[in-house]
């Protein structure tokens, strides 16, 4: 059963590369996966070790649940913030698909995700472009969720002129964690989510948290 998820995955995240590949090269009314200097990454320091030939990447590894963060899929951008209301709407941005892809090398687990959405023109839109900030996450799930790493990040869409919406891909291999142990590996969770505040704000909501 885990290989077969294991298997869906990866087509997933393949169909969003090709979906990268084709937004980038076939569509001229968006531009995607543009980083702003403003790239923040939380990541475990590694302890110093002697120089040694690195062990090659193990493809196929077993990888944590990959999920919207709740609440999170969404984010509507507004002419005043703090009165996001239909008629005030300049932008809407939602997330579509993800998918995540890992290989275990010296210890460790690198994590790909892959993020697809669109961008929708509110009343007070206009063509041009969209920042996207976008919230990476491994947390271990338990009734004390704790971010084991986490990444944040801000690209740009652009909606073309006469258009009234745009898509937008993200392809980030920046998380790397330690390998946890086999029994702890199905508490851990990949999320993904919007942050239309600040990172240094993000609010820790996971599953488990909603239902509780």
């Amino acid at each position: 059963m885990e290989s077969e998820r294991t298997h869906r995955s990866w087509r997933c995240l393949a169909a969003l590369f090709t979906s990268a590949v084709l937004t980038l090269s076939c569509s001229p009314s968006s531009s995607v996966i543009e980083p702003t200097d403003n790239e923040i990454t939380g990541s475990i320091s590694d302890a110093s070790q002697p120089a040694s030939k690195p062990s090659p990447p193990i493809p196929n590894a077993e990888c944590p649940a990959v999920d919207i963060r709740p609440g999170a899929s969404t984010l509507n951008v507004a002419v005043k913030p703090n009165e996001v209301t239909a008629g005030e709407l300049r932008y809407q941005l939602s997330i579509r698909q993800i998918a995540r892809e890992c290989r275990v090398q010296d210890g460790a687990i690198s994590i790909k995700i892959a993020a697809e959405g669109r961008i929708v023109l509110g009343p007070l839109g206009t063509p041009g472009s969209v920042d996207v900030p976008l919230h990476y996450a491994v947390v271990r799930e338990g009734p004390q969720p704790k971010v084991i790493v986490a990444k944040f990040k801000r690209i740009r869409a652009t909606i073309g002129p006469g258009k009234t919406h745009a898509p937008f891909v993200d392809i980030d291999s920046g998380l790397r964690l330690p390998v946890p142990p086999r029994a702890d590996l199905a508490a851990y969770v990949v999320y993904v989510g919007f942050d239309g505040t600040s990172d240094k704000n993000w609010k820790l909501t996971t599953r488990k948290a909603v239902a509780h």
